[in-house]
């Protein structure tokens, strides 16, 4: 049995993924950081409440109750411009809040990282969210992980504290027209929850070692049976 390192795990993807992995075999324990408790209990479920921008408070005491070679880092975190409340401020949750925690894993010894990323993901983009995914998949992929598998779901759906207008205009866009032509098929909205189980599921059955790109039409192939 495995532990689970999750960051990111109070939103829309995070908590049906760390849910799944409670009540999973392969996980004896899961290890959640977080800015905010993640609000249920579970035997087999560890929460430590952090600021991710100082690593140095919580570096050593990350793997106390696991060994790091059998531990699995899952990475959910994410904002939007609008919630983190500027540009910069979205760039520390997005890149350098993920960036500090994906770096102590692999020093510490984690051996595989699951990450959320976008299909548009490119550190080179003029597009502000393509370019600060691009550099977090490029960071992790550097970071001398067995195994590197990163998930490049469309427009992600689900219950969130705060209104999302622009989604929910894009949610009733795409939805048709992925419907209807295949040529959008890449751009199918899904749900946290379906995104979160699939991810989980994929991580049960994982086995081979370098850097991997779920697209779209994977992950809804990796949904638990």
């Amino acid at each position: 049995m495995r532990s689970a390192l999750v960051i990111g795990a109070t939103g829309v993807t995070g908590r049906p993924l760390t849910q799944y992995l409670l009540n999973s075999d392969h996980y004896r324990e899961v290890i959640v950081l977080s800015r905010r408790p993640i609000g249920f209990e579970h035997p087999r479920l560890t929460n430590h409440i952090v600021d991710f921008g100082q690593p140095e408070l919580w570096q050593d005491t990350l793997f106390v109750q696991s060994k790091p070679d059998t531990c699995d880092l899952f990475s959910c975190l994410g904002t939007t411009r609008k919630q983190a409340g500027s540009r910069e401020a979205q760039y520390q949750v997005d890149v350098t809040f993920q960036q500090n925690v994906i770096r102590v894993a692999a020093q510490q010894g984690v051996r595989r990282l699951f990450l959320v990323s976008s299909p548009g993901a490119n550190a080179n983009s003029p597009f502000f969210y393509a370019r600060i995914k691009g550099e977090v998949d490029a960071f992790a992929e550097q970071q001398g992980f067995d195994s590197v598998v990163i998930f490049k779901p469309s427009l992600i759906v689900g219950k969130r504290p705060d209104n999302r207008l622009g989604e929910k205009l894009a949610h009733s866009l795409l939805v048709p027209l992925t419907t209807k032509l295949k040529i959008f098929s890449r751009y199918q909205p899904i749900s946290g929850e379906q995104l979160g189980k699939a991810i989980g599921h994929c991580a049960e059955h994982w086995s081979q070692p370098g850097v991997h790109t779920i697209s779209l039409e994977q992950i809804f192939g990796h949904q638990p049976g």
